[in-house]
Formats: structure tokens, sequence, C-alpha cells
């Protein structure tokens, strides 16, 4: 099975997705489901209520839900109850919400959108655009976003080719790359930045952003050059490359004064983008 984890986002709210290339079919993570429907302060609780009534009913949907490894709000990939978009259909029957039937168009439109993108891959890069548009991000931001992107997926293409295994792996050495350039690792990074389910490089100013694109980089231009063997070769590579961006960012907060790991998150940096837009509107 060959899969591709992807966030999508439902009335400003998150939903955790895995794409099945063998079978074409999205699974959807159903604890964000659960939240996204009811508003419960507790969706876990709430599903393992739920899960429970649906099987002593004999509901075959539920036997039929199994788990997936995904991306959970401590940044390791957890087990995770997932369903298809035809199980999806059938679990929210059983959902009092409102939101039921907004939310099987928008699984409807998630599943049409996939299949368009597959034939022209250019609407995934424009979903995306889209998606942060709507989020508040500025053009100069979402630009450097889209490029991180590809990026970072040529870097883990890279560790790929090498055989290294993503979830632990992948995630060790992604903190080594943080812990060089930034000083701080993913979760501590996170924290600083009053973080917790949210991602961290929707969260970048562009200055960080750039400068993890550049410690991303050169690890791949290393490893490129190296041909690393070993996992611990691989850490090494990944210090050497995140050093590179690490004494790009020394030498700037030297030329400028001003430090580029900064608390600032996404929704204080589009509150600031919002009140400079409104005092230049009030200036004219």
């Amino acid at each position: 099975m060959t899969q591709q984890n992807a966030i999508k986002i439902f009335e400003e709210r998150k939903v955790r997705t895995v794409w099945d290339s063998e079978k074409e079919e999205w699974y959807f993570s159903i604890v964000d489901v659960i939240a996204v429907l009811t508003d419960s302060p507790n969706p876990a609780a709430y599903w393992r209520k739920l899960k429970q009534r649906l099987k002593e009913e004999g509901n075959e949907t539920v036997t039929n839900c199994h788990g997936l490894k995904m991306l959970a709000s401590d940044g390791k990939m957890r087990l995770t109850d997932v369903a298809t978009t035809e199980q999806l259909f059938r679990l929210i029957q059983s959902v009092p919400s409102p939101k039921a039937e907004p939310f099987k168009l928008w699984m409807a439109q998630v599943a049409k959108e996939r299949l368009d993108q597959m034939q022209d891959p250019e609407l995934s890069i424009e979903q995306a655009m889209s998606d942060y548009k709507r989020l508040g991000y500025s053009d100069s931001w979402i630009n450097q976003r889209l490029k991180s992107i590809e990026i970072r997926k040529d870097l883990t293409d890279e560790w790929k080719r090498h055989g290294l295994e993503e979830g632990v792996q992948f995630a060790t050495l992604t903190d080594i790359i943080y812990k060089t350039w930034a000083g701080k690792t993913a979760k501590e990074y996170k924290q600083f930045k009053g973080l917790k389910k949210e991602n961290l490089r929707d969260n970048m100013t562009n200055k960080e952003l750039v400068l993890n694109m550049l410690a991303e980089l050169s690890t791949k231009e290393i490893s490129e050059a190296t041909d690393p063997d070993s996992f611990g070769e691989h850490v090494e590579v990944a210090r050497q490359g995140a050093t590179v961006a690490r004494n790009a960012r020394l030498e700037l907060e030297e030329k400028t004064g001003k430090p580029v790991i900064t608390s600032l998150n996404a929704k204080k940096i589009l509150s600031l983008q919002q009140g400079k837009e409104e005092n230049e509107k009030s200036e004219e």
C-alpha cells in the first residue's frame, strides 16, 4: 500500500487523511470527523462510546473500519481509526449533527478533486494555494510554503532511496535539522510558538521558512554527494546540511540585530497583517 498523508480543511477545521494509491481511496481520521461534526471537547471519548454502541448493534461498518498511522498532536505517527468515504457516509448517519449534510458534500468534493488531480497534477498545487488563501495567508508566504513542500519531498525521497524508515528515523533526522539550525527540536519549536496540533511549517515566518528550506535542501544535496550508508552517517549529513542554514541565520541576525526564530505563529502573523492593511486603508 503506497500512502500519502494529507490534511484537508472543512470550515477551517483540519481533517487528517491518507490516500491509498493502489486502491485509489481516501481514508479519513474518524476522530477528526467526530470533532468537526460534534464540537465535542473529547472527540476520542465520543468515538469510543459510539463505536462500542454500534458494535453491540452489529454494525458492519464499524467492524470493517481499521487503523492507519497518522501524525498525532505530539508529532509522532500513531495508529488512528480511519474510514473510507463510503464507510464515513454510513457512520455519519449515527452522529446527530447539523453539519452532517455539508460534510457529506465536502467529502464527495474531496474524492472528486483527487481524481481530477491524478489527471492534472497542477490542480493539487492550485488546491493548496486556495486552502492557504482562504485561511488568510499572503501570496508571498504561500509561494514560499509550496516551495518548502517541494524541497521537503525531495529530501524525504532521498531518505527513502537509502532505505530509511518513515516515522521514527524521519522524525529523528528532522529533529536534528531543526535543533542544529534553529536551536530547538520540533517539539520545542512548537511550544515556543504556542502550538499544539498545528503544523509547525504553517506557522513559520518567511525568514524561518527560507532557512528551514536551506537546511533541508543542503541536507539532500550533501546526501547525494556523499551517499551515506548507515543511519549514523545520515545523522551527520543532517547536521552538516542544517549547519549551512545555522551559519546563514547567525550572519543575518548579526547584520540586522534581530532574531530569526520568533514566537510568532500563523494567528499572530495574520493578525499583524490585517492590522497593517487596516492602517494603510485609514491613511488613504
